[in-house]
């Protein structure tokens, strides 16, 4: 038991530490209330004109984690490439399960557009052919839309 002193009074420094800096932190802290002018984002100097956006989107994250599931498929795959051999038939269907796993996921989120950063496509009607007689028309739209 003699062996955990010192890490009990490692714990005990740790937590005194702690206590007096969020003491001192409220005793020293101003009492004042923050004005706007300190709540505003600061840029070099210049005041911003609009507001920032405020958070990311969904897309971004799903990247990520597509990121990090396929990290961790190399991760897995790297140990059965080096003993390929000893672990048989048995190995390779299992590793084609995971993987067979992995990839479906991957296209269920490329279904569900995780993988699409631009604006939704719209289709639009179309332009009708050119002929003098259109050009006309749409002319004599402009020239009653400016007036």
């Amino acid at each position: 038991m003699i062996q955990y002193f010192p890490l009990l009074c490692l714990l005990v420094v740790g937590v005194l530490f702690a206590s007096l800096s969020f003491l001192a932190s409220k005793l020293v802290a101003p009492k004042k209330r923050p004005t706007e002018a300190k709540l505003a984002p600061y840029e070099c100097g210049i005041v911003p004109e609009f507001e920032p956006p405020a958070r990311f989107p969904v897309r971004f994250y799903l990247v990520a984690m597509i990121f990090v599931i396929f990290d961790i498929e190399v991760v897995f795959l790297y140990p059965f490439a080096v003993v390929f051999r000893q672990v048989g038939t048995f190995g390779l269907i299992e590793i084609a399960i995971f993987s067979l796993t992995v990839f479906g996921s991957l296209l269920y989120l490329v279904s569900e557009g995780a993988l699409s950063w631009g604006p939704k496509a719209v289709l639009t009607e179309a332009m009708p052919a050119r002929s003098s007689a259109s050009t006309i028309v749409r002319i004599g739209r402009e020239s009653e839309l400016v007036a």
